[in-house]
């Protein structure tokens, strides 16, 4: 009696599980799984490139205090650097990255707004000294502060 609750349970499982795998394409019939999501994109413009978004820490003195958000893009018209771009995305986050806790940890304070023309500015030298040459604009999505006092 017991083993028989134990089996129609497991069989009822089963049954709500099956359907949520019957229509996906498995390995060997030829299907590709990720042709049936749609990818998000932000924009349909080609010469977008998305870039991860940037999180710095807000020193008051030696004490952290808060958190600095960066959310950018690059626009990039040139196919072929945008390629080179897309490869070296890597080398320009980490450029990125280094530049906005360089500017987080000296200029930006808890009490006022951080100047997002600075910001650009600076991002925009680092993708230029990065691909090594001029054609990839920087674009400020998003400039946000969370401050944990």
């Amino acid at each position: 009696m017991r083993s028989a609750r134990f089996l129609a349970a497991l069989a009822l499982a089963l049954s709500f599980a099956m359907p949520a795998h019957a229509g996906e394409g498995g390995e060997g019939d030829g299907k590709d799984k990720d042709s049936k999501k749609p990818k998000h994109k932000l924009t349909q413009s080609e010469s977008y490139v998305e870039v991860e978004p940037m999180y710095a820490t807000i020193l008051d003195g030696d004490r952290p205090v808060g958190m600095l958000m960066l959310g950018i893009g690059l626009d990039v018209p040139d196919a072929k650097l945008r390629g080179e771009a897309e490869h070296a995305m890597p080398v320009l986050y980490d450029a990125f990255l280094r530049n906005l806790m360089n500017f987080a940890t000296t200029t930006v304070r808890a009490d006022r707004q951080p100047d997002v023309a600075v910001i650009a500015n600076r991002l925009q030298g680092c993708a230029d000294r990065a691909l090594g040459r001029k054609g990839a604009k920087v674009l400020l999505a998003q400039v946000a502060m969370r401050i944990s006092k």
